[in-house]
């Protein structure tokens, strides 16, 4: 009996696919790749305008490597099953050279891991297709020079161990520049003023100034406000005209990578390596019982929202049985790509939307029940009828100078929300009015029961969540759907950003890197440049660029700057070694600034006779410990001040005079644990992934913990011993809120002197 050999990426997606199929097929997995450019050296072989990569077989992959010949021997032919893009069509092109040209190999492509797209995906074996793998190689090749090339001069110039990276490093400049603007940033003050309003039909309703002498109203001070206010509370409240109109939401297309991405963090709180990482798992193949192995999602990374004719058909007839005729369109929905060479995959969807969430849950872990449930409902909800409404318009004259609105909505029919509702980076700031109005008609005189004036002040763009910076990322073209996690991962593990409160901030670190690479290679960190070298990847890939014509475009002024970069980069290993006015309390001398692992930091110049040092505010202050006030400021093992300072795994206090007194502590909260028996204190933790935590200090005897952090505060409704940091529901600012579930109790942060508490 003839065999066949079918070599995949995965040893779960083999198992898988291994069932589907009968003794005449063999199923390997190449677990990745298994040759790329050599680790130690550059790895390219660069004559005039020409670039020979030099590829050696990958560490550890010796024995995988060992078996796939021997399985490659005894086979009668030879498929390659990687993944469906210009990666795994390089990991077939590698694995055919391994393997030699003694038998025929051939490629084949399937999107979902079914026995049915399988069994097709045979019948219809390729070649490989070179276009992809040159694409793949060209970016393999422009990454590493950049990395192998930029990075010495970093360790040269700041520190060993810093990398640079083509996408990553402009990543790390995007959120270097939001920070900027927001420290450039001064706010504006404005007032809205708001009437509460009461008509013939309860109940009394909100309606906004809107227009005054009918140009939009724009109330920039208190004795503005307060003499708009004077004027209206002596008005005449008349209905001048009343607008309504039906209107429609229409539902989101099914996903693509970026877009899943984005609303599993925003609804899961995933980061996007756990994602794909969870998303790859249903992909692959979960064990669903007597049925086995089942791939229940389509293939994760695609620009694509093409879904399948089969996969519609499929969709409706679930639509129909769950919901109704009522939610089913007549005519099918139709969603646009943003351009033609994104159609090679579908959209991520179910590869059945019978297997329904609640059916399977069982067979899931919890991420996997809830990423698939969203993936579920979303591809559902996309094939629904709209959401149909009416808005209500209401302008109202306040005497002859003034004119109000009121904007309220009424759902006629949910249509596709009653599956699914897209989430928003805004907590919904800019969501449509949900009120309904009461019943009114033009020329009703309204009765004035109240005036709310409140001041504002214009607020600074926001800082990137992974969410906003993978839509920032897409939306400028830097990057591609297989980039995107890695680039959210590279730039934390490599020092440049760190996340607090789900939002990044650039390092001192990634602040200086990235302002010495702008000024020196300003191509590299140009959000446009890199923009336009992905277009051109994807042109290698549809055959209409060559390649080697690509790296030599890139590599000649890259070149050139390189050599200029020699001789003129700052040092900033000098240049921060700048001396200030702290003295060194060892030894009188006066401290300079110098670089670490962990940023900036006031150093002895006397060093090694005195290794004195100590923290650097984050924001470039000299004298960035701080000494800490009152009675508990004062070390309990020698009575010297104590200090705040920062170290690999966040703040601490320790007694200023160290190393003389070792004595150290984590920072208190004031708040006592609420475990009973316990009398510990809740103080400030970090994580291994530097997200700061809240546990009690008599740990490992005390295991309670929280992430949001805790207000000495008790609840004055329901009396819980402490209150926590939220963010508001706008968003905007933080509250504190009662953490026991079923109390709604909320407030401001308390404000003393001018300034919030710990804000």
């Amino acid at each position: 009996m003839s065999q066949t050999l079918l070599i995949v990426e995965s040893p779960t997606k083999a198992k898988t696919i291994g069932k589907y199929l009968g003794p005449e097929y063999v199923v390997k997995a190449s677990v990745g790749h298994v040759r790329d450019l050599p680790a130690n050296e550059l790895g390219i072989a660069i004559e005039g305008d020409h670039f020979e990569p030099c590829y050696v077989p990958l560490k550890g992959k010796g024995k995988i490597i060992s078996e796939l010949k021997k399985a490659a021997r005894k086979a009668d032919r030879i498929l390659l099953a990687p993944d469906p893009d210009r990666e795994g069509e390089a990991i077939a092109w590698h694995i055919a050279h391994e393997l030699g040209e003694s038998k025929p190999i051939q490629r084949v492509l399937f999107h979902e891991v079914t026995k049915s797209a399988i069994l097709k995906a045979l019948q219809e074996p390729l070649a490989i297709d070179i276009n992809k793998v040159n694409a793949q190689q060209s970016r393999r090749i422009l990454d590493r020079m950049v990395g192998y090339k930029i990075s010495p001069l970093l360790w040269k110039t700041v520190r060993r161990g810093l990398s640079a990276g083509r996408v990553q490093s402009v990543a790390v400049r995007l959120v270097c520049d939001r920070e900027a603007e927001i420290k450039a940033f001064t706010p504006v003050e404005y007032w809205s003023i708001t009437t509460l309003l009461a008509g013939a039909v309860p109940p009394p309703f909100e309606a906004r100034l809107h227009q005054i002498d009918g140009e939009k109203a724009e109330v920039g001070d208190q004795e503005t406000a307060d003499k708009i206010v004077a004027d209206l509370q002596n008005a005449a409240f008349k209905i001048s005209k009343i607008e309504q109109k039906e209107r429609q939401r229409r539902p989101t297309p099914p996903f693509i990578t970026s877009k899943l991405q984005q609303e599993a963090a925003r609804k899961l709180g995933f980061s996007a390596k756990k994602t794909m990482m969870v998303a790859q798992q249903l992909y692959e193949g979960i064990e669903l019982g007597t049925a086995g192995a089942v791939g229940l999602i389509t293939y994760m990374r695609t620009d694509s929202v093409r879904v399948a004719d089969s996969a519609v058909a499929e969709c409706r007839d679930c639509i129909l049985a769950q919901f109704g005729k009522e939610y089913l369109p007549e005519k099918l929905p139709v969603y646009q790509n943003k351009n033609a060479s994104q159609d090679a995959h579908e959209a991520i969807r179910p590869t059945s939307v019978g297997y329904l969430p609640q059916d399977i849950e069982s067979y899931l872990n919890r991420d996997q029940f809830r990423l698939y449930s969203l993936i579920w409902r979303r591809f559902v909800a996309s094939q629904m009828n709209p959401a149909r409404y009416y808005q209500t318009t209401v302008s109202i004259m306040a005497g002859e100078r003034y004119q109000l609105r009121a904007v309220g909505r009424r759902q006629l029919f949910d249509g596709f929300l009653i599956v699914y509702e897209e989430g928003r980076d805004n907590n919904g700031e800019d969501k449509a009015e949900d009120t309904e109005l009461p019943f009114l008609s033009e020329a009703e005189i309204l009765n004035l029961d109240k005036i709310l004036p409140r001041q504002h002040f214009t607020q600074p763009p926001p800082r990137f969540t992974e969410s906003t910076l993978v839509k920032e990322l897409e939306e400028k073209g830097i990057g591609r759907p297989s980039t995107y996690a890695s680039i959210m991962s590279t730039i934390q593990e490599r020092g440049y950003v760190e996340i607090q409160e789900k939002r990044f901030y650039p390092t001192d670190l990634g602040v200086l890197v990235t302002d010495l690479l702008k000024k020196t290679f300003p191509d590299i960190l140009n959000v446009s440049f890199t923009a336009l070298m992905e277009a051109d990847l994807d042109r290698v890939e549809e055959g209409g660029r060559d390649w080697q014509a690509l790296l030599a475009d890139f590599y000649r002024p890259f070149s050139a700057l390189l050599d200029t970069a020699l001789l003129t980069m700052r040092d900033a290993k000098k240049a921060g070694e700048e001396v200030t006015d702290e003295i060194c309390e060892k030894c009188g001398t006066n401290m300079v600034v110098k670089w670490g692992r962990n940023g900036r930091f006031l150093a002895c110049p006397n060093y090694p006779e005195c290794k004195n040092t100590r923290d650097l505010g984050s924001a470039g202050e000299s004298g960035g410990d701080a000494e800490l006030p009152g009675d508990a400021g004062r070390c309990p093992e020698c009575g010297s001040p104590l200090q705040l300072r920062n170290g690999r795994y966040g703040r601490f206090v320790s007694c200023s005079t160290y190393p003389e007194c070792k004595y150290t502590s984590s920072v208190g909260t004031g708040v006592a644990c609420p475990q009973d028996g316990c009398d510990g204190e809740l103080v400030e933790k970090k994580s291994r992934k530097g997200k700061l935590f809240y546990a009690c200090n008599r740990y490992p005897q005390c295991t309670f913990a929280i992430w949001d952090k805790p207000y000495p505060m008790a609840c004055p409704r329901c009396e819980h011993p402490f209150l926590v940091e939220k963010k508001s529901r706008g968003g905007a600012d933080k509250v504190l809120r009662c953490p026991q579930k079923g109390c709604n109790y909320e407030t401001k942060v308390p404000v003393v002197a001018g300034k919030k508490i710990d804000s």
